[in-house]
């Protein structure tokens, strides 16, 4: 794959080219040329957009595409191709299918699956067997196969037993295992934060303690057992000062942040919207602040966008029989600028791969072109217009964003919006 990138600026500060106009010519997949005029003799794919942004490439470690079993949700082909126009070049896919991932060749199945795309495909196998929290799955043979991580997917485990034991075995081969922040006994059928707005409106509520108590548990077991632990999709100010405090501690504990937890409170659940019905609910301002303050001083290490395509059959019910979830890959880059720089939201949108094993890249002579490309100035209403996933269930419609994606180069590929 060869291309020449014309007047493109640099948003990496591990390259030399950062905050610099230039055009980067691309031979075979690798970058090998960055200079501020660049001829094109051999008629290579030029690509050039209106205040063209590129960076390295974007990373979301917390992704659902439905298949197998759900493909009228969303499919591995067109969830790539969603993450490619959205702008991220590697995503970690969560186990909930159905059958759940849950074993050797379950992870290499959908490693098959997403041979070929310019998207790297990372897959999450589930923790215990078919996520159903009684037994450990086989954790190391999923690794053999290419598994990153271990994460029943918004199933909490409510045995700590079962936790320590999975800590203390998946050490043996540096395995990350993932624990969703909730315990159900204090959760209950709450689907909502528990704050004065869902008492106005009459839903049942989840409150801020269901999440602390689980993580303070957890954090207490990987101190326990050294393991190396990764706390998903936190959303209380609590949970960010439990984390924080455990890290002074130097534990091997990492966490992340859905994008729609930063950016919307239970404000907005005026109307019954099921597209806010999500898991961690959605709380209030102060979460909101504490949550963005843990991300500028690296308590919390990643932004995730969740993403959780949910057909239309589940989401157009009542509001406490609709199923949670949001999907997030292309409002990511505009919602985060709503309340970040571009730098700092490039920044966001690249961290985390080294906590799943995955290599970093920079703009550099040499490398291999691993890009994401942008527009950080442009304001739009996002639409249904905008979305490129079979579901539409986004709890960003109708909100107004900041910036919008280009596409990809990656993985000896280029996907672009509009060619």
């Amino acid at each position: 794959m060869n291309a020449l990138i014309k007047s493109a600026t640099i948003v990496d500060s591990k390259s030399d080219f950062h905050n610099e106009k230039v055009d980067i010519l691309i031979e075979k997949g690798r970058i090998s040329k960055i200079s501020k005029q660049i001829s094109n003799p051999n008629k290579y794919k030029e690509i050039k957009r209106h205040n063209l942004h590129v960076s390295q490439g974007w990373f979301d470690s917390s992704v659902s595409f439905g298949e197998p079993g759900y493909e009228e949700r969303e499919t591995i082909s067109n969830g790539l191709k969603t993450a490619a126009r959205s702008g991220f070049t590697s995503v970690a896919l969560n186990a909930n299918a159905n059958p759940v991932i849950d074993s050797y060749a379950d992870i290499a199945l959908v490693k098959a699956k997403s041979n070929d795309n310019a998207v790297k495909l990372y897959p999450i196998g589930a923790l215990t067997k078919s996520s159903s929290g009684i037994d450990l799955a086989e954790l190391f043979d999923m690794t053999n196969a290419g598994a990153v991580a271990f994460y029943d997917y918004q199933n909490p485990i409510s045995n700590p037993n079962l936790m320590k034991i999975a800590l203390q075995y998946a050490s043996n081969f540096d395995g990350l295992v993932c624990s969703f922040p909730q315990e159900n006994r204090i959760s209950g059928s709450g689907v909502v934060n528990e704050h004065i707005n869902s008492t106005m409106l009459g839903l049942k509520g989840n409150p801020a303690l269901s999440e602390e108590l689980q993580v303070a548990r957890d954090l207490f077991l990987v101190e326990y057992t050294e393991g190396k632990l990764h706390i998903p999709t936190i959303s209380t100010a609590k949970s960010v000062e439990l984390i924080r405090a455990a890290k002074t501690k130097n534990l091997n504990v990492s966490c992340s942040v859905a994008i729609h937890n930063l950016v919307l409170t239970d404000a907005v659940l005026t109307d019954f919207d099921t597209n806010y019905k999500v898991l961690p609910p959605l709380r209030t301002q102060n979460d909101c602040d504490a949550l963005i303050e843990g991300l500028k001083d690296g308590t919390i290490d990643m932004v995730t966008t969740d993403h959780n395509p949910i057909d239309i059959e589940f989401k157009k019910i009542e509001f406490d029989f609709a199923k949670y979830g949001t999907i997030g890959l292309e409002s990511a880059f505009g919602a985060l600028q709503t309340i970040f720089t571009t730098k700092k939201t490039v920044a966001l949108l690249t961290q985390g791969k080294s906590r799943f094993g995955i290599s970093e890249t920079s703009i550099k002579e040499g490398e291999l072109a691993d890009l994401s490309l942008f527009n950080p100035d442009v304001s739009y209403e996002f639409s249904k217009n905008h979305i490129s996933s079979k579901s539409k269930n986004s709890a960003f419609l109708g909100k107004t964003l900041k910036g919008e994606t280009y596409g990809i180069i990656a993985n000896k590929k280029i996907i672009l919006r509009n060619g």
